[in-house]
């Protein structure tokens, strides 16, 4: 075990010991209350991405229901480690905890990008992360992340993102064709996906993006949606914007927790770290409805982009690359007990969810005719 898991351990027994005998040495009525606990959380996004605003707004949620006895404190990326190191820093104890996405660390296994980014195989974000809890995906996420990989973390999901968009180009894209030479940006299998349809393809950061643009490093990107691309400029460097896409419509954010420091809270302070995710998880949702539809709208009135819907030549291109993708995924044994276990579950739940629901964009079409350019 590395100094500093021991070093974590050690601080919090003796804050606790601490306050008992603290409390015991008066032998008064009344406790004297105790110093929080505080948990370093680093996210992989910027200050000023909206995303470090959902951390934010998990933080304050674990603060409020532990009455002040435990509470995080946000960083942004590059604070500690950078923007794909948190995975390392929250095993090694650097950090007690992070807010990222699993597909940051598609370098450390492809499986990874499962969990999130994968294949579409008919479910949205939210049947996926109904498999992590309901599915059998969380006993596959922690079989990857401690017993193959062998580390000492912990995470939970929360928050099933909408579908990302397709990206910002110079000049329009209509067919699959269209995007053979294209330099393009975006992460994990995503990578062998757009590769596979003629893309050559750079895993950045967020924050590398508009420098890369700006450098001709690469001429189109995909980020994640229209709240985090406004933030970093994407507007100012591309005005074509394609909603709806295969290549990451399934991703959920990861509350990463260091397993050791996790195991010395009391159980209740690890009740609220776990069941906080999920109350993170519908805030981030409503706040993400109100800002992701009103920074569109800015995007197009006042920035000048030209939003697009992404053809359906493409978008069928897409699901053919993934054709070509799968089976040399599932020469990996994990992988393949992993897209069997998700194919399983979309199948039995999509199916209720896609012949349930209305046609949502007919009602759409009913109220505000004209808006919709299908």
């Amino acid at each position: 075990m590395s100094d500093s898991k021991l070093n974590r351990r050690s601080f919090l027994k003796k804050t606790a010991l601490a306050g008992g005998a603290s409390a015991g040495a008066l032998a008064a009525p009344a406790v004297l209350a105790q110093a929080p606990i505080v948990l370093k959380m680093q996210t992989s996004w910027g200050a000023s991405n909206i995303w470090d605003e959902f951390a934010k707004d998990y933080a304050s949620r674990v603060d409020e229901m532990s009455g002040g006895r435990l509470k995080i404190e946000v960083l942004p990326a590059g604070a500690v480690v950078g923007a794909f190191q948190v995975l390392d820093a929250v095993n090694d104890g650097v950090l007690d905890a992070a807010h990222s996405v699993p597909v940051y660390w598609y370098g450390k296994s492809k499986a990874a990008s499962l969990f999130g980014t994968g294949p579409v195989f008919g479910g949205s974000a939210t049947t996926m992360l109904s498999w992590f809890y309901e599915g059998g995906g969380a006993e596959l996420y922690r079989e990857l992340t401690q017993d193959i990989l062998g580390l000492d973390v912990v995470g939970y999901m929360g928050f099933p993102m909408f579908a990302q968009p397709f990206g910002w180009f110079k000049g329009e894209v209509n067919t699959a064709a269209d995007l053979n030479g294209f330099k393009y940006r975006t992460v994990g299998l995503a990578a062998d996906l757009l590769q596979e349809m003629g893309m050559s393809v750079a895993q950045l950061p967020g924050g590398e993006i508009v420098p890369a643009m700006e450098r001709g490093v690469i001429d189109a990107f995909e980020f994640n949606n229209p709240s985090s691309d406004k933030d970093f400029g994407a507007h100012d460097v591309a005005k074509n914007y394609y909603l709806s896409s295969y290549h990451q419509a399934s991703e959920s954010f990861e509350f990463l927790f260091n397993k050791f420091t996790l195991e010395d809270l009391d159980p209740d302070l690890q009740a609220i770290l776990k069941y906080g995710v999920e109350a993170a998880s519908t805030a981030n949702t409503a706040k993400a409805m109100r800002r992701y539809s009103a920074d569109l709208k800015w995007l197009q009135e006042e920035a000048g982009v030209t939003v697009h819907r992404t053809s359906t030549d493409i978008l069928d291109a897409q699901l053919k690359a993934w054709d070509t993708l799968i089976p040399s995924l599932e020469e990996d044994p994990f992988m393949k007990k992993t897209l069997d276990s998700q194919r399983a579950w979309v199948e039995q739940v999509a199916y209720y969810e896609i012949m349930n629901a209305p046609d949502l964009a007919l009602a759409f079409d009913h109220y505000f005719p004209g808006k919709l350019k299908l």
